[in-house]
C-alpha cells in the first residue's frame, strides 16, 4: 500500500451565498454529510449541465469537499505570468495541502486520513470551469499589469485544478496538521485478472 504524508497549508469554508471564493478559517469540522457551514455540505445535490444526469436530477453530492495543492497553485499562477498568485480561498478549495506531488492525479478511492481520525475520500479530479475562469479574468493582471484572457486559467489548470470527494469519518481538520493520503490500488486479484484476460 503506498502511502505519501503531506500537510494543511489552509483551509476555507464557503457560505451559502457565496457562489465562487471560500473564506480562510481556523478549522474544518467534517461530519458524514460534509464540512460544517459550507455551502456544498448535503448528501444529495442537483445535477449540473456537465454531470451524466440531466440538469436538475437530484443525485448523490459526491462534492462535499475540494482541495488544490500549494505547489499546482504555484505552477498554475507561473504559466498565467499572474502579478498576484491564485490562492485556494479564490478558487473556493476548502483546503490546500502541501508536500504531494502531483495532488490533481490521485485517483477516486485514495484516502486522506488526519489526526483527529477525519478521513476524507477522493472521488474525482475537479476540472476548471468557464465561469471560474471569467471570474478570475475579472479580478487579476499578468505581471505587465495587463487584463488576462476569460479562458488563461482554464487551460493553464487543466490538468491541476485539483479534486473534489466526501467525508467518510468525521473529524476536525486544521491548518498545520499532517495528511497521510493512502493511494488507491485496485485488489491482487483484480489485478491478476486482468493479466490474465489481456493474455
Amino acid at each position: 500500500m503506498k502511502t505519501t504524508v503531506g500537510r494543511v497549508d489552509s483551509v476555507c469554508i464557503g457560505a451559502p451565498d457565496s457562489e465562487f471564493s471560500k473564506n480562510s478559517c481556523d478549522c474544518l469540522q467534517a461530519e458524514l454529510d460534509g464540512l460544517v457551514g459550507d455551502r456544498h455540505r448535503g448528501i444529495e445535490r442537483e445535477a449540473w449541465e456537465r454531470d451524466k444526469q440531466l440538469k436538475g436530477t437530484i443525485r448523490r453530492n459526491e462534492r462535499q469537499w475540494s482541495a488544490v495543492s500549494v505547489e499546482e497553485l504555484a505552477l498554475i499562477s507561473q504559466e498565467m505570468n499572474l502579478k498576484e498568485p491564485l490562492t485556494a480561498a479564490i478558487l473556493g478549495a476548502n483546503l490546500c495541502l502541501k508536500g504531494i506531488p502531483n495532488l490533481s492525479e490521485l485517483p477516486k478511492g485514495t484516502m486522506l486520513k488526519f489526526p483527529s481520525g477525519a478521513e476524507l475520500m477522493v472521488e474525482e479530479y475537479n476540472p476548471p470551469c468557464t465561469e471560474m475562469s471569467q471570474e478570475l479574468a475579472s479580478l487579476y493582471a499578468d505581471k505587465s499589469g495587463a487584463s488576462i484572457g476569460p479562458t488563461d486559467f482554464s487551460k493553464a489548470a487543466k490538468f491541476s485544478r485539483g479534486l473534489v470527494g466526501v467525508v467518510e469519518v468525521s473529524g476536525t481538520i486544521k491548518p498545520g496538521d499532517e495528511v497521510t493520503v493512502i493511494h488507491f490500488e485496485p485488489a491482487p486479484w483484480l489485478i491478476r485478472l486482468a493479466k490474465a484476460k489481456s493474455n
